[in-house]
């Protein structure tokens, strides 16, 4: 077979477009679409396909792309779903993925790939083809950059092993968090027969073969169908601590034209990031769900970050010793995360902390935020005085 052409390969690539706009893929999210393009701009330029993204291996530029532009299913909020007449329909081969890949490595444009697809002929035959392209670049170009594949509803056990062997990381999107919530934002995708399970092979995988090189990640789509924070979180922690989820991405709600909620508000970036600051703390702080300080109607405030609100309902009145705390005491006040903790706890075997200015000293970026919430030796430390 002879080898793709660059230029039709590149053109492709181009008319995907603002494919990029709706895949977080990096530890960072928030970072990814910083130079990304407006969802109304009716042309792009190539280097819309590129994303700088924070992955496992560090940062790194990866290409970010479809197999195809084209899908069956008619997800509601999608820009890609089936019937609707402004997408630009788009398909490349797995050969032209991995030209693509290795033509923009080589150039050092990128250093990496994250693949994805909309479903034609079914969940199994479409994601043959990521398959398909991720092989191509492993085996035949010997390509040892990184990989993240996104994992097709309905996709074989074979074959969620196979992407997990060659890729870097894997994504499974359950986009709602409960059955009822995925049936309004996708009518024809299964919540439990479809994603969920997928999700719970992907843990098997990884505790039952060896040499499982990828990370599992998962994704909701948040504010458009009645959600709330509490269901959200609450699933996400059960992913994390039953089945090893790397991370959950949360993606606010934007309406996209020509769909059938083409009407509806767009969803708060607040919203999204406090959903993120909570989703580190049940993953990373050791928190519980029922920690998180939710608001009658099972969301966040959204006007401080979660752990300022549960520490203006339990440290105002009962504050937190500095020279006394535990290490999981320390990572409740605000302002105090896990290098700090270590920070202080380390500052207090060898002296006394007196005051906010050691706490700078210490490294902590502002001292004066864990003020009220806090003792240095059963005393209020001092107050600084502004300066002007």
């Amino acid at each position: 077979m002879p080898a793709p052409s660059s230029s039709t390969v590149f053109e492709k690539l181009t008319k995907m477009g603002d494919v990029t706009l709706f895949e977080p893929a990096g530890d960072t999210p928030f970072h990814e679409a910083q130079t990304q393009v407006q969802r109304g701009r009716s042309t792009f330029d190539f280097a819309d396909c590129i994303s700088h993204v924070q992955t496992p291996r560090g940062s790194k530029p990866v290409l970010k792309t479809m197999i195809t532009s084209a899908c069956e299913r008619n997800c509601n909020y999608c820009p890609f779903r089936a019937g609707r007449s402004k997408t630009t329909r788009v398909t490349l081969t797995p050969d032209e993925i991995a030209h693509a890949t290795v033509v923009m490595q080589q150039a050092k444009q990128i250093d990496g790939l994250f693949l994805s697809s909309g479903i034609i002929k079914g969940g199994v035959t479409s994601q043959d083809k990521i398959i398909d392209a991720a092989e191509i670049l492993r085996q035949k170009h010997r390509y040892t950059g990184y990989i993240h594949l996104k994992i097709m509803p309905g996709a074989e056990y074979d074959q969620l092993l196979r992407a997990m062997q060659i890729a870097d990381r894997v994504s499974i999107n359950l986009e709602g968090p409960t059955k009822e919530r995925l049936e309004a934002l996708a009518p024809k995708k299964g919540f439990m027969q479809e994603l969920l399970v997928q999700l719970q092979r992907a843990h098997e995988i990884k505790q039952n073969h060896d040499r499982i090189r990828a990370s599992i990640v998962t994704q909701f789509v948040v504010g458009a169908v009645g959600d709330t924070d509490l269901e959200l979180l609450s699933l996400s922690d059960n992913l994390y601590n039953k089945l090893g989820l790397s991370r959950t991405y949360y993606s606010a709600f934007s309406p996209v034209v020509d769909t059938p909620f083409d009407n509806l508000a767009a969803a708060s970036k607040t919203r999204q990031h406090r959903l993120y600051q909570s989703s580190f703390l049940l993953r990373d702080y050791a928190w519980d769900v029922e920690d998180l300080p939710f608001l009658g109607d099972g969301n966040l405030r959204t006007d401080v970050d979660p752990k300022q609100a549960w520490a203006d309902i339990y440290l105002r009145q009962n504050p937190i010793d500095l020279m006394t705390a535990d290490r999981s005491q320390l990572l409740r006040v605000p302002g105090v995360g896990i290098k700090a903790a270590e920070a202080i706890l380390k500052a207090r075997r060898e002296r006394r902390l007196r005051d906010l200015g050691q706490l700078s000293r210490l490294g902590i970026r502002n001292p004066q935020q864990m003020s009220p919430y806090v003792l240095l030796g059963g005393q209020r430390p001092p107050q600084q005085l502004a300066l002007f």
